[in-house]
């Protein structure tokens, strides 16, 4: 495809939506924008993820498992993911002639040392490190606790604003200012805690009744508040895109990085620093089962839709994706050879987006979180195996049939558990291949950071 022909790419990744966190799902929050996107685009109906944030990240940026990287590299980590130079998704669009920008949330390296600009972006704004406190841009307390930066420049004085709202602002900037085509990566720090609304949006729930005992209403009121900002921001985003009159040449996709947290997390929320309230009512996987950390639907599959207005009919998908197809499907878009050292593990959507029935052969998917709890989904069946100190335990659930996942079935089909089980051992044979020399050993994880 010629460069004056290629579209942009916009990736919206958003931090701990749940299912059940959007209104075109069922729920009390008003997401319009996100409603308007999914309308538009492509509903993308089994869109998997990992379980928890630095993983998703690492598949989107490689297409490949984050168990390739380490065992670090399946969980929340301040540790470098990537290898030095590794060639990333934003790599592979920058060789291609885009520029490159992030804004948001890296989690991949909390040093600056590892910034984005390591692993291909031109330009970066936000948290080298996870979630923060959308007021003060901090980290949790340690010494990955201010990490808020400029390129991997880290600011030493605060920047006043909301976090959503500032890493618009820059996008919005940035895209202004844009000539060539780009590749911009949205990875928003919300609804991840601490949560903490805008007082102009808490004012929009602030008199609705959302539960019954005053302390959860006022806590689902406040991530209500925080969802419909995001959502708000989003809007604005593709507002720019059509004030830039090019609405019709970008492709947006939308996605969360893995499921809601559903329970009260006073103990995480107060290793921030800073005066927190306690959230014991915050999102929503409903109806799906699990959450996020665990493998279950509602830990891994999550909100998801991708729009380019002017080739893709809006419909709905309901093959099983996963977040490790994207590089595969940019590069397609881009004409790049798949890679064969290190081989992707993603598979190539392009087809599928385009219309093509049938494009997508059958193929295993992988998860694996801690080296310790594993999933694998191969055509209608999911196999859920967990190393615990007293044993393995091991689910097996007909997930076509039985998408809540509701009934093991294991002990009926000992056949269809052991040909998941050799895919499992396949798959996990593989992990630890493309692990850092620096990265940590089982022990002593001192990077890892509480979710």
């Amino acid at each position: 495809m010629p460069i004056e022909t290629r579209p942009n790419v916009m990736f919206i990744l958003v931090d701990d939506l749940g299912w059940g966190d959007v209104s075109y799902h069922g729920s009390p929050i008003r997401t319009p924008n996100i409603d308007r996107l999914v309308s538009r685009g492509i509903e993308l109906d089994f869109h998997y993820v990992n379980p928890v944030c630095t993983p998703t990240r690492a598949s989107l940026l490689s297409g490949r498992y984050p168990g390739r990287f380490g065992r670090h590299a399946t969980v929340p980590s301040n540790d470098p993911v990537l290898p030095d130079g590794y060639w990333t998704m934003a790599s592979m669009f920058r060789e291609a002639g885009y520029t490159t920008a992030l804004f948001g949330k890296w989690h991949l390296g909390s040093d600056p040392k590892y910034y984005p600009g390591q692993y291909g972006f031109d330009h970066s704004y936000g948290s080298l490190a996870g979630g923060v406190d959308p007021y003060n841009h901090h980290y949790k307390r340690g010494v990955h606790s201010s990490t808020w930066h400029r390129d991997g420049q880290v600011y030493d004085r605060l920047e006043r604003g909301h976090v959503t709202d500032l890493l618009t602002d820059e996008a919005i900037r940035w895209l202004n200012a844009q000539e060539g085509p780009w590749f911009c990566y949205m990875p928003y720090t919300a609804v991840h805690t601490p949560i903490r609304a805008p007082e102009s949006w808490i004012d929009r729930y602030w008199f609705e009744r959302m539960d019954p005992d005053p302390h959860r209403d006022r806590s689902l009121k406040e991530y209500a508040a925080y969802t419909a900002h995001l959502d708000h921001a989003i809007g604005r985003l593709i507002e720019t895109l059509k004030c830039m009159d090019q609405i019709h040449n970008t492709i947006v996709v939308f996605v969360s990085d893995n499921g809601a947290s559903t329970a009260s997390v006073a103990e995480d929320t107060n290793l921030y620093p800073g005066w927190h309230e306690d959230m014991p009512r915050r999102g929503s996987n409903y109806p799906l089962r699990g959450t996020k950390a665990t493998v279950y639907e509602g830990g891994i599959r999550t909100p998801a839709a991708v729009m380019w207005q002017s080739r893709w009919a809006p419909r709905r998908l309901a093959e099983p994706l996963h977040i490790v197809d994207w590089m595969p499907t940019f590069a397609a878009l881009l004409g790049i050879a798949p890679r064969t050292d290190p081989r992707w593990d993603g598979a190539n959507i392009l087809p599928l987006l385009e219309g093509q029935v049938g494009a997508l052969p059958e193929r295993p998917l992988y998860w694996n979180l801690t080296h310790s709890r594993f999933a694998v989904r191969q055509g209608g069946w999911k196999l859920i195996r967990n190393q615990r100190d007293w044993g393995v335990e091991t689910e097996l659930i007909q997930i076509a049939e039985d998408p809540l996942e509701e009934r093991n079935v294991a002990a009926q089909h000992p056949e269809i558990v052991a040909r998941l089980e050799q895919v499992l051992a396949e798959q996990h044979a593989l992990d630890d291949t493309a692990r850092r020399p620096d990265a940590p050993q089982k022990e002593g994880l001192s990077g890892l950071a509480r979710r």
